[in-house]
């Protein structure tokens, strides 16, 4: 009956000793492992706190690193994200020109401010020697919009080929910069701020059959209609609605008929006495 007891005895301190073990330490190695880390901790009390102190620095290393790094990757998909466009054309990305060798045809591109800010926007091209636009750059008001007409001198054939058919290698390119306010446009704008200037989009250009009509050819009629009366609305001097000052000669004729008048008086009076 003595041996059960020391038995039970012996698994009571193996319990006791199992429950006096920290549970973060249990999951490492065997018994021996356990009881050789809980007899330390209990030897060495500091060690926790020196170990916990160690992983509390590391992760906060940790941290600053992936701050520092998060910080880089997402600068860098910044600067490869394409910049915000402060204009809309219409077309979108196409010039259509009717389609007459030997002659200077027209095509015509709306162009509106999208942005909270004024914006100024500049036309470029391939071929400068037979291409120019009206006008070539301008400053737009938040919201304000501008039919740009653009000209180009169509060569003849060669080998009496259908360059219908064929692609047009002439293309250009609209580019803006935001500006502080009103100000009066000058090509020198984009010169001094290069790397503020963004590209908007490159136009390609579309030749259109003249005795075809389609919906292309139609817009485009429509639009340099409007593009004409805008600037000859701009051409007319602006109406004067101050005070209306009378003219010289307006005067002089005024004053000639009141003396008229006096002398007409004048010669009845002498009548009348006779």
């Amino acid at each position: 009956m003595a041996i059960p007891e020391e038995k039970s005895g012996l698994s009571d301190g193996k319990l006791w000793n199992l429950c006096s073990m920290p549970f973060w330490q249990t999951s490492g190695g065997g018994g021996a492992a356990a009881s050789s880390s809980s007899s330390t901790l209990v030897h060495h009390p500091m060690n926790h706190h020196i170990h916990v102190s160690q992983l509390d620095g590391s992760n906060a290393q940790q941290q600053q690193q992936q701050q520092s790094s998060g910080g880089s990757v997402s600068s860098v998909a910044r600067s490869l994200l394409p910049a915000k466009r402060r204009l809309r054309l219409d077309p979108a990305s196409k010039l259509y020109f009717p389609y007459e060798p030997g002659k200077q045809v027209r095509s015509a591109v709306r162009i509106k401010n999208t942005s909270k800010s004024y914006v100024a926007f500049k036309f470029q091209t391939t071929a400068p020697k037979s291409c120019f636009m009206r006008p070539p750059g301008a400053i737009l008001s938040p919201g304000e919009s501008i039919i740009a007409t653009v000209f180009k001198f169509v060569e003849q054939p060669e080998n009496n080929e259908k360059v219908l058919d064929q692609k047009c290698k002439v293309k250009f390119k609209i580019v803006s910069l935001k500006v502080k306010g009103p100000m009066e446009y000058v090509p020198e704008l984009f010169d001094e701020q290069k790397d503020l200037v963004v590209v908007e989009q490159i136009l390609r250009v579309i030749f259109l059959d003249a005795d075809h009509p389609c919906p292309q050819l139609e817009k485009l009629k429509n639009q340099l209609a409007e593009a004409e009366a805008a600037l000859e609305a701009r051409k007319k001097p602006p109406e004067d609605t101050g005070p209306k000052i009378v003219g010289e000669g307006l005067v002089i004729d005024e004053w000639k008929e009141r003396r008229e008048r006096y002398l007409a008086r004048q010669q009845v009076e002498v009548v009348d006495s006779v």
